[in-house]
């Protein structure tokens, strides 16, 4: 069940930014850097953090478009030309690729592992928590989309 609900949202997210040019997934509406586009980039580092980093361990899976110099930089960075669009939408299908393959070869929803901000976590907490990250910034991207060519419902 947390798996579906996890790929209706992820599904949700393409569904949001379907259609858009380069040019206007980087729109974002002033005074904030918040665009369709970054909320891709940010979703990026965000699987790779719980899913590569956290629950698989993977020390050298840093996020790939922010910093600890520059948290900023998955939005800041967001720019409108078609490489960076394209490396976002490579980045995010890739974590989302790993974090399927590692829920689904997880032997149960147990398995866990040390946060250094929320302690220990199980692959079930991480599941709940991406189901309402991406939930949370789905409603950001509808309102985006709304504002930037008026769809609705998409």
């Amino acid at each position: 069940m947390l798996v579906g609900f996890l790929a209706d949202q992820r599904a949700t997210l393409v569904l949001k930014c379907a259609g858009i040019t380069d040019d206007l997934a980087r729109r974002a509406v002033e005074p904030s850097t918040l665009s369709l586009l970054g909320l891709v980039r940010h979703l990026a580092d965000v699987e790779r953090h719980w899913f590569r980093e956290i629950l698989a361990g993977q020390a050298d899976a840093a996020p790939l478009f922010s910093s600890p110099a520059d948290p900023d930089g998955d939005f800041d960075g967001a720019t409108p030309d078609a490489a960076t669009v394209t490396a976002a939408w490579d980045a995010w299908r890739a974590a989302v690729d790993f974090a399927e393959r590692f829920t689904a070869e997880a032997p149960d929803l147990d398995v866990s592992a040390h946060d250094a901000w929320r302690g220990t976590v199980s692959l079930r907490w991480v599941l709940i928590h991406m189901i309402e990250e991406y939930a949370r910034h789905n409603g950001h991207a509808d309102l985006l989309r709304e504002r930037i060519d008026g769809a609705t419902g998409v």
